[in-house]
């Protein structure tokens, strides 16, 4: 796994930052968010990272671009409040959420929504000039990850799959982690499988042009580091970020990979289609 030469996390105890002109302080120990797209294998990192017992529990809080899908997954109403008041509270949830339990936040956070969460984190820290200022003072000092998948035909194939069949993630055993609806036969389409090489492409440059703009040097990460050795990748990660990489020893991955003869035949179908 390749990171960054940056200097490591300072998980500093008892840092407070104060929202101005809010009555609420923030308080935590550190924080990281894996930037990353759909089929990366950002399910198998996140819950790997869980399962350490000291790295958080990151997920995908802010999935959704829409702040009644956030109020939804972390049980937030928003009883009338005016819109920082909610925010602030969505943001603290989050963060109970994301520690799970330890001292430290993880989030995983896809492209598609991330401009809408800079967008709503300006209306709760209007006085920050930037967006890292401002998800540092609703997260703590944050690390960042970049997840991607270097060969976009075998993503953009799994992704496709996905969103035909329902069926999102399975665990090492065979049995289903997540479906989203009925089991129903994958169909080839090209057209389909171009233009969504085109679009987690462009989630790619998007985050890094992000990192660029906000001067931020990301610890890099691939899929093929998590499936070819992950407990040895988790144990470099979590050494990387400042925590102990010997609770990775103790972990097993609980994720199968999807890939199958389906995909096979659709990658050189379209390979030969493709030219």
């Amino acid at each position: 796994m390749a990171t960054n030469p940056a200097p490591r996390l300072e998980w500093r105890p008892d840092l407070s930052l104060q929202n101005k002109g809010m009555d609420r302080t923030v308080t935590t120990t550190g924080a990281y968010i894996i930037c990353t797209a759909p089929r990366s294998g950002s399910t198998l990192l996140c819950r790997m990272l869980k399962a350490t017992g000291i790295a958080g529990d990151p997920s995908s809080l802010f999935y959704r671009p829409a702040i009644q899908d956030w109020a939804d997954r972390l049980g937030v109403p928003a009883e009338g409040r005016p819109e920082r008041d909610h925010l602030a509270a969505l943001v603290d949830a989050a963060i109970e959420r994301g520690r799970g339990g330890t001292p430290v936040f993880g989030l995983r956070q896809q492209r598609p929504s991330f401009a809408y969460l800079c967008e709503k984190l300006a209306v709760l820290h209007p006085e920050a000039k930037t967006d890292r200022d401002r998800i540092e003072r609703s997260f703590g000092p944050t690390r960042f990850i970049h997840l991607t998948r270097a060969d976009k035909l075998s993503q953009a194939i799994s992704l496709l799959k996905a969103q035909q069949t329902g069926l999102w993630h399975v665990a090492a055993d065979g049995s289903e982690l997540e479906r989203t609806n009925a089991p129903r036969a994958p169909e080839y389409d090209a057209a389909a499988i171009s233009d969504t090489i085109a679009t987690l492409t462009e989630y790619d440059r998007g985050w890094n042009h992000w990192f660029a703009h906000e001067a931020i040097d990301p610890i890099r990460l691939t899929y093929d580091d998590l499936a070819e050795a992950p407990v040895k990748t988790l144990r470099t990660l979590l050494d990387t970020l400042g925590l102990d990489p010997t609770a990775a020893n103790t972990v097993t991955p609980d994720v199968r990979k999807m890939a199958d003869t389906t995909t096979e035949s659709w990658a050189a179908r379209f390979l030969g289609e493709e030219g």
